[in-house]
């Protein structure tokens, strides 16, 4: 395939052109900021005693990009090492110990190191990785350990992992024992994928309504049919420390094999035919059984359920059936899962919507009611026999609900939260959870199992305040540890020890990169656990960031970060200015305008920030908030367009109001749902100069069963998806708009025909255009040559018609 970027800068006339255009580098300012050093990755040993360091693997570039990939049934797979295709791999290894700071380093790492899926032993003695090895076509995947008593790394001989399918190693409770997904032996050779076809490919529907979601990489015919079985099949294998292998079961799609917490079980689920040429794998066929860890033999099947290809398309839909299996994470072997009580169908009438069931080994006899919930079953936490978590939640009107179970006594719920999942200020955080002896995360509890824990970003009129809280069980009282104080932001990451209330915290601040720290919440003392330096500090330091709060027309409070260039003054005046956005939908006003985020936080720049532009003399809104609004029994998309204009006009005003924003020197951007804004903006008001538009979607009847937060579909509204459609609205879009789009683009919806035919339809009714394809990149950007040329397209874009509108009209 010949891959190119479509028309370069050039003072010729307006007609359309496409050539080949080498890549491009932004200002050196730019440039300098993608470049800064990437701050190195934590996982932290479940005891509290070692934090493992893992120094991140930069951009790839467009020749590591560009390797053979396979793009099936909703996959990315590279075909030379049976793996993702697309991962972000750690290049080095350190351990630093906690209670002195001391860093020891992991000896006989493998030579250029590609790690990834890292996993502490239950004990913590031990730290398990996967190694990718090579580019060539004798890539692997290999299974090291490294002895957190020695600082030893090796490599687990005669073992090759089959990741195409996710992690493909657990460990088993003895710390000894691990369950992994390896590759067949003697499979043999891939089909071929240029193989005459036998015949068409057919899809037949026998009049049940089966709607769905647009996907990418799906199946499309016999062929792509057997080049997934023969990348996604494993065998399931027991492999001790010391190598020694025991095959269990057949070969097959299995998707995860999950030891019981006493390490006698495995709880296998495993896809199979038939496929659907339009749902992904998640939707194939599943079987689900229980495996005798020691012996190899099959213990229980407890369902094998069909293609999911007729669960209706509203959110809280789901399959009929079982669903969601685990094991119960405080109990030696006891399996749990949830069954639909409405057919799966959120419209249907129900008092009892789920219902949670537990099976206890030898799993001979019924399951066992566990709980009956009102709402749609969410998850639970376990704790032990005293107490448990169930959640729930309605789409409908937001609403989600946290109930107390006693696993130990007869079913019964007792409702401890009950709230709008979008009220921020009422969230009361995530029950805190601590590895037991057996590696699972059940709830932390006292000796005497009456207080839980709770952590959390603490949302408030003056920003977010993460905290630390413990809850009473019997009298419902919380009481708060800790909170972060200003001018700092400080995010709570583990209890050590609850009974002396000491936590690992990760701080910031403004002018301030993250470090981890241990805290006395009693007495106050700090302690440094690391010192990562300021990224930025070789070109000025940090970004200042100002919180602005206002509100639109409708008097829906509104906030956006306000960043100005570094040596700003007032006397400067107003500035050329880029706004980002990304819409939210809500179901309460009061809700929608909450403010998010923190004026604390360390600014730091990824690829796909507005925030470069400061240091080109811009002023810039980012994250300026667009609430789209429907309360009662109007949904949030019936007005989209009048809210969606209210407020980017009411953040531009501010800036006016200010002094700092020039109103008339004002662009906009977004990626993805943000590029459909951006283009209904430009459509819909004349209050741009121009729009940078990065891999929407922006004719939605090519998503016709809903998108976004939007759950009917084209039939039940065809009026908002009409009005909604930027591309029905191309005429009218006269103002410059840059579509930016990754070839290979893999999001739901976002197809790279969306970019194609926007801009034809532009094109065609002579708009000031420019399309560019960025090859082989998926929703999210990553080599380091389309980065670059990215915002070098961006800034080209923004200073012919933003900064220097007057010589573009001239031009």
């Amino acid at each position: 395939m010949k891959h190119f970027l479509l028309a370069g800068f050039l003072s010729l006339t307006a007609v359309a052109q496409a050539q080949n255009v080498a890549y491009q580098t932004p200002p050196r300012a730019i440039a300098d900021i993608v470049e800064a050093p990437v701050t190195p990755r934590i996982s932290l040993s479940s005891d509290g005693k070692w934090m493992a360091m893992l120094a991140v693997q930069d951009m790839p570039s467009i020749a590591d990009l560009s390797q053979p990939e396979l793009r099936l049934a909703g996959l990315r797979i590279n075909p030379r090492t049976n793996g993702p295709s697309r991962i972000s791999y750690s290049t080095g290894l350190m351990l630093r110990r906690l209670e002195d700071g001391k860093d020891m380093g992991v000896l006989n790492l493998p030579t250029q190191a590609r790690i990834s899926d890292v996993s502490w032993s239950p004990d913590n003695s031990k730290l398990a990785f996967c190694h990718t090895t090579g580019s060539g076509a004798e890539g692997r995947i290999e299974l090291w350990v490294v002895d957190v008593n020695t600082f030893a790394a090796r490599r687990i001989p005669g073992i090759t992992l089959n990741a195409t399918l996710g992690t493909p190693y657990e460990w088993v409770s003895d710390n000894q024992t691990l369950i992994v997904r390896a590759l067949v032996a003697g499979r043999g050779a891939a089909p071929s994928a240029t193989a005459p076809p036998t015949g068409p490919a057919v899809q037949e529907n026998n009049g049940k309504a089966a709607g769905a979601r647009t996907y990418q990489d799906l199946l499309r015919n016999p062929t792509d049919e057997r080049l997934f079985e023969h990348y996604a099949t494993s065998q399931m294998v027991r492999v001790t420390l010391e190598g020694k292998l025991q095959p269990i079961s057949q070969p097959g799609l299995i998707q995860s094999a999950v030891p019981s917490p006493n390490g006698k079980y495995i709880l296998v689920k495993t896809r199979h035919r038939p496929y659907s040429y339009n749902l992904p794998i998640s939707s194939f066929p599943l079987k689900v059984e229980v495996y005798d860890l020691t012996t190899g033999d099959p213990v229980k099947m407890l369902a094998d359920l069909p293609l999911a290809d007729n669960v209706p398309t509203a959110f809280d839909a789901v399959p009929t059936g079982q669903r969601s299996h685990g094991w119960r994470a405080d109990a030696p072997a006891t399996l749990y899962w949830a069954e639909a009580q409405d057919g799966g169908n959120p419209k249907t009438e129900a008092a009892i919507r789920d219902k949670v069931f537990t099976l206890t080994a030898p799993f001979t006899g019924q399951a066992e009611e566990f709980a009956a919930l009102p709402l749609r079953y969410d998850g639970v936490t376990w704790g032990n026999n005293s107490v448990a978590l169930v959640y729930g939640s309605r789409w409908a009107d937001r609403k989600e609900v946290t109930w107390r179970v006693t696993p130990g006594a007869l079913p019964s719920l007792a409702v401890l939260y009950e709230r709008s999942s979008q009220d921020k200020y009422t969230d009361p955080g995530s029950a805190y959870t601590k590895r037991n002896a057996q590696g699972q995360p059940v709830l932390l509890t006292d000796v005497a199992n009456k207080t839980i824990y709770f952590t959390g970003l603490g949302a408030s009129p003056e920003g977010d305040r993460p905290f630390v809280d413990e809850l009473d069980l019997a009298t419902k009282k919380t009481t708060r540890w800790w909170r972060s104080e200003a001018p700092y932001y400080e995010v709570p990451l583990a209890i050590l020890d609850a009974e002396k209330r000491r936590i690992l915290t990760r701080r910031e601040a403004v002018d301030q990169a993250p470090n981890y720290y241990v805290r006395d919440t009693r007495g106050g003392k700090l302690t440094a656990i690391t010192k990562f330096p300021n990224p930025y500090a070789a070109f000025g330091g940090s970004f200042k960031k100002q919180v602005l709060r206002y509100k639109r027309a409708d008097g829906v409070e509104l906030t956006a970060n306000l960043y100005l260039p570094p040596n700003y003054k007032p006397t400067d005046g107003p500035l050329p200015t880029l706004m980002e956005a990304y819409p939210v939908e809500f179901k309460d006003k009061k809700n929608a305008g909450q403010v998010s985020g923190s004026p604390y936080t360390f600014t730091r720049v990824g690829y796909g920030s507005p925030i470069f532009w400061v240091t080109q003399g811009y002023a810039v809104l980012q994250g300026t908030s667009i609430p789209i609004v429907g309360e009662g029994t109007k949904e949030p998309n019936d007005t989209y367009i009048e809210q969606l204009v209210s407020s980017a006009k009411a953040a531009i005003d501010e800036g006016k109001r200010m002094g700092v924003v020039d109103p008339n020197r004002v662009a906009v951007m977004g990626h993805s749902y943000g590029a459909f804004m951006t283009a209904n903006l430009l459509a819909h008001s004349n209050l741009f100069r121009a729009g940078i538009a990065r891999s929407g979607a922006y004719n939605r009847t090519l998503t016709p069963f809903g998108f976004q937060g939007e759950e009917r579909t084209f039939w039940q509204a065809p009026e908002v998806y009409n009005a909604m459609s930027p591309f029905n609205y191309a005429n009218k879009i006269k103002t410059p708009i840059l579509l930016i789009h990754g070839e290979l683009d893999n999001n739901s919806g976002t197809f790279p025909i969306q970019s194609e035919r926007f801009y034809s339809a532009l094109k065609g009714h002579g708009a000031t255009t420019r399309y560019v394809v960025l090859p082989f990149e998926s929703h999210g950007y990553a080599a380091r040559e389309n980065i670059m040329h990215m915002l070098w397209e961006m800034n080209a874009w923004l200073d012919k018609y933003v900064k220097n509108p007057t010589t573009a009209a001239a031009n």
